[in-house]
């Protein structure tokens, strides 16, 4: 039997993408067909390296093949990516921008935001991250970078360019780079517009995928700033169980979902949910409430992203500026991991559904 790459083409436009409901032939994810005798190779370009249903694609598309072709066919599939992006970012190189908000502060939304980056760069994405807590910038603390400042070079024009300090794979730039940690900055209203503005506009952030924001806690200057001025691609909201956090991150999905502001809400993130033993990992106390932010996310119909549990190593390793999720072995790092995974995933969704309607 001769296979064809009609054939291939054929079979595999009854492999449908789970997330985008269409087969990968009309997506354009198929390329690189190659066929030897009963050896078909094929490349299939996913929408982000941090795809969940990687395998599960994989596999599908071995069995169209063996299905509908041959069984005896030996096929060889290389998963590969190419991040989607929905508009012009205004920030040049980048393709999405991720805010990481809260309704309120304390309730973890800087670890959040760090392992999200981490995360999104262990699974091979490009990936920046700006710590704008103007307030409270907590990032040179959590990669261990108190005492760095960044370079600035001179580009065409005689512009001056800051240089992302690079670290663990990303790119960091934070308001705490340019500033005393000992002393208090009274901010002003026009001053953080034009600092926050210059962290994104400024610097030489080269090609991403994903430009991770860290918001200060509540809905102020700096979230309108952020969003009015850069089209941000979605935002995820971090809450802890408890109703009075509930309450709040609510307010915080509110105001993205101003026809001001609109911008897609990409999930709920629900920190601190559970207590779990180093010596029992298995074993979740649930100290307070269960089920808060999952039921917020069907109520206000968003995604939700996940449960980060309440363990003493995910505090420890921001203190020691060695975020939990480069810890790969721990349970910890999983449960960042996975819900890194469920971002990229409604980046990929909310980029599909904005690329439909042009």
């Amino acid at each position: 039997m001769i296979i064809t790459k009609e054939q291939v083409l054929q079979a595999l436009g009854n492999v449908e993408e789970p997330d985008l409901k269409k087969d990968l032939v009309t997506l354009n994810m198929i390329q690189d067909i190659h066929i030897e005798g009963n050896r078909v190779s094929f490349s299939v370009i996913l929408t982000t390296p941090a795809c969940p249903l990687k395998a599960m694609i994989e596999n599908a598309c071995r069995n169209a093949i063996l299905h509908f072709i041959s069984k005896e066919a030996e096929v060889n599939i290389n998963m590969t990516s190419r991040v989607t992006t929905q508009k012009n970012t205004g920030v040049p190189g980048v393709k999405n921008i991720i805010a990481v908000a809260s309704g309120k502060g304390g309730v973890g939304k800087s670890t959040v935001a760090v392992n999200l980056a981490l995360g999104l760069a262990k699974a091979g994405s490009k990936v920046g991250l700006i710590d704008a807590d103007i307030y409270g910038p907590s990032i040179p603390i959590m990669f261990g970078l108190e005492n760095a400042r960044p370079r600035a070079s001179q580009v065409e024009g005689g512009k001056t360019r800051i240089e992302p300090i690079e670290k663990y794979g990303i790119k960091l730039l934070s308001i705490g780079f340019f500033t005393d940690p000992n002393q208090p900055v009274p901010w002003r209203g026009p001053m953080v517009s034009t600092a926050v503005k210059q962290l994104f506009n400024d610097a030489d952030w080269g090609d991403l995928d994903y430009l991770v924001v860290d918001l200060p806690p509540g809905t102020g200057d700096i979230h309108i700033t952020i969003t009015q001025t850069f089209p941000v691609t979605g935002a995820v909201i971090v809450t802890t169980p408890q109703n009075v956090a509930l309450a709040d991150a609510k307010k915080g999905i509110g105001m993205f979902m101003m026809d001001a502001i609109n911008v897609p809400i990409l999930g709920i993130v629900e920190n601190m949910s559970y207590f779990t033993p180093a010596e029992l990992p298995e074993n979740k106390y649930y100290i307070f409430g269960q089920g808060g932010g999952e039921k917020l996310a069907n109520m206000l119909d968003v995604p939700f992203l996940g449960e980060i549990p309440l363990v003493k190593s995910i505090s420890d390793s921001g203190d020691a500026g060695t975020p939990i999720v480069l810890d790969e072995y721990s349970v910890q790092s999983k449960a960042f991991i996975d819900m890194a995974k469920r971002v990229a995933q409604q980046v990929s969704i909310s980029n599909a559904k904005v690329l439909d309607t042009v």
